[in-house]
This record gives structure tokens, C-alpha cells and sequence, in this order.
């Protein structure tokens, strides 16, 4: 049987985005259409019409103001996990501030899908060096996964030296799985292709040769992207420069391609791509110390 890669949708909308930061005030959250509910749904449809199972990274911001479209996601077999409260970077939160964010994150989506969350996401993947100790607080919230550490280096994240290929991370006696976004090695160096931006502006090529890369380590690929970048439609800012051709490339064309790229593998949650492996390939997967991972 083929592998499974892991599908993954960070549930926020286009006001909550770090390329909005500087335009949209968080105190001006609420006076937005709430416009990922309907876009959601799409993926929804799709993922169910091409039998592919997903995790969904939900805010508990969204979650608080659709409770049941976070039910709808449970029900349909998706599985339900963080992505933290109001979108804020893990650094800027603070340890105190993300111990007390994951305990009201978890509780919103547990009693709005019947799910304790599992897995994680980081807002922007901001489990870096500035913050070697949200994998401790990670284990000690009673998550098993996490993927938010892109082994890229860029402006807003990443750790470039990290694995990408699954791997755990020790703290104390205590580990969990780290599942990364699908890069691509090729010629000594790395190149992100699996979600975003990079999923809306890299050739599909690209993203075949990723997930078939992971399949020959033994390894699920992880794709990942967001609802709003199957909006089109949603309202325009005047971004300008980088940012807003990162958030703006080729979002018509999302859907399209995401739904090839579901006919030609098989995709499942973030925790069953690790479970299809069973316990004894999880031991075997290179272990790497939290404080070494990301001093």
C-alpha cells in the first residue's frame, strides 16, 4: 500500500495573516466578515470528494465564533487540532503567555468538537531559537505532534539546520513527533514547496517530487494551507512589495491545483500519517534535544 502523506488546513482568516499585521489592528478583528466558514467548507467538499482526510489547525478565536463549523470538520473524520488562540508569534506571547493560550485554546476546541487536540501548529511556524521552550510546554499541555518548525531559513522563521523528514524532539525524558511542511533537497540545498505561497507559486512538479522524495525515505509529506487561499475573493489591502505578492499569488488557482495534487496521492491527518507507521517506526526516528534543536 502506498503511503499516506498528511494534509493540514491552519484555520484563520485573511485579517489574522502576520502579512496583515501592519494594515489591520487586532482590536479590529471582530468588525470582519468571519469569511473562512464558507471557504472551509469548500475544502470540506473537496477533501470528501476526493477521500482524503486532513488535520485542521483551528484558532480558538475562530473556533469561539464557529463552534459549529469546528464540529462540521470532527463529524466529517477530519481531526482537530491547535494553532493557538488569536494568531499572536510564540516569542511575542511569552512562555507564561503560551502555557496560558494552549489551556484555553484546548478547552474551546474540545467543547466545540468532542477532540482533545493532539497535534499543534505555531502561528508563521515561530518555534524557533527564540523560543527553545514551547517544546516543553508543548509535552507538558499533552501534545504528541507538532509542526511548526520549517527547516528553511527565512525573514519571519524557520531553523534551517532541522531534519525534513519526521522526527522527534527530547525534552527531559519526554519526546514528541515533529512532522515538517514538505520541502524539496535537491542539488545541497532545500527548497519549501509544500504549502502557502510556495504551494500557490511553485509548478506542481515541484510538489510531486517532494512527496515522492519522502516516500523513498519511508516518509510522509506534509502539505499544508490556509482557507482564505482558497478566497479570491476576499477583500484587498494595499500590501505592496513581497508581502503582498506572498499572500496574493495565484489564489484562483489554489483550488484547481490542490485538487490535482489529491488525485495523484493519498492524503490523510497528521496523526494518522504518523500512525500508519505503527510504534516501532516512531522509536526509530531521529531524536534530537529540544535545547540543541533550537539553541
Amino acid at each position: 500500500m502506498s503511503i499516506a502523506h498528511a494534509l493540514s488546513v491552519d484555520v484563520e482568516d485573511w485579517f489574522q495573516v502576520l502579512n496583515m499585521a501592519d494594515t489591520i489592528r487586532r482590536s479590529d478583528w471582530d468588525s470582519f466578515e468571519l469569511r473562512c466558514v464558507d471557504a472551509s467548507k469548500r475544502l470540506l467538499d473537496l477533501f470528501a470528494r476526493r477521500d482524503a482526510k486532513a488535520t485542521f489547525f483551528c484558532l480558538g478565536w475562530i473556533a469561539e465564533r464557529a463552534p459549529k463549523l469546528i464540529a462540521e470538520i470532527a463529524s466529517a473524520g477530519h481531526e482537530i487540532g491547535s494553532h493557538g488562540y488569536d494568531h499572536q508569534l510564540l516569542h511575542v506571547l511569552g512562555r507564561d503567555g503560551f502555557r496560558a493560550e494552549l489551556a484555553q485554546t484546548n478547552a474551546i476546541l474540545e467543547d466545540a468538537s468532542g477532540q482533545k487536540p493532539r497535534a499543534f501548529r505555531a502561528c508563521t511556524w515561530s518555534v524557533t531559537a527564540k523560543t527553545p521552550w514551547a517544546i516543553e510546554e508543548l509535552l507538558a499541555a499533552g501534545f504528541e505532534v507538532d509542526s511548526s518548525i520549517y527547516p528553511v531559513l527565512h525573514p519571519d522563521y524557520g531553523v534551517r539546520s532541522a531534519p525534513s523528514s519526521p522526527y522527534r524532539v527530547l525534552s527531559g525524558e519526554r519526546s514528541l513527533v515533529e512532522i515538517p511542511p514538505l520541502c524539496l533537497d535537491m542539488f545541497g540545498r532545500r527548497l519549501p514547496v509544500g504549502g502557502g505561497g510556495y504551494l500557490r507559486l511553485f509548478p506542481l512538479a515541484l510538489l510531486r517530487r517532494g512527496l515522492r522524495q519522502q516516500e523513498q525515505r519511508g516518509n510522509p509529506g506534509c502539505v499544508y494551507l490556509h482557507p482564505w487561499e482558497v478566497d479570491p475573493e476576499q477583500p484587498r489591502q494595499a500590501l505592496g512589495g513581497l508581502r503582498g505578492f506572498r499572500h496574493y499569488v495565484n489564489l484562483r488557482k489554489t483550488m484547481a491545483k490542490l485538487d490535482r495534487l489529491l488525485g495523484d496521492f493519498r492524503f490523510t491527518t497528521v496523526s494518522s500519517a504518523l500512525d500508519q507507521f505503527g510504534e516501532s517506526w516512531t522509536a526509530k526516528l531521529p531524536a534530537f534535544r529540544a535545547s540543541e534543536l533550537l539553541g
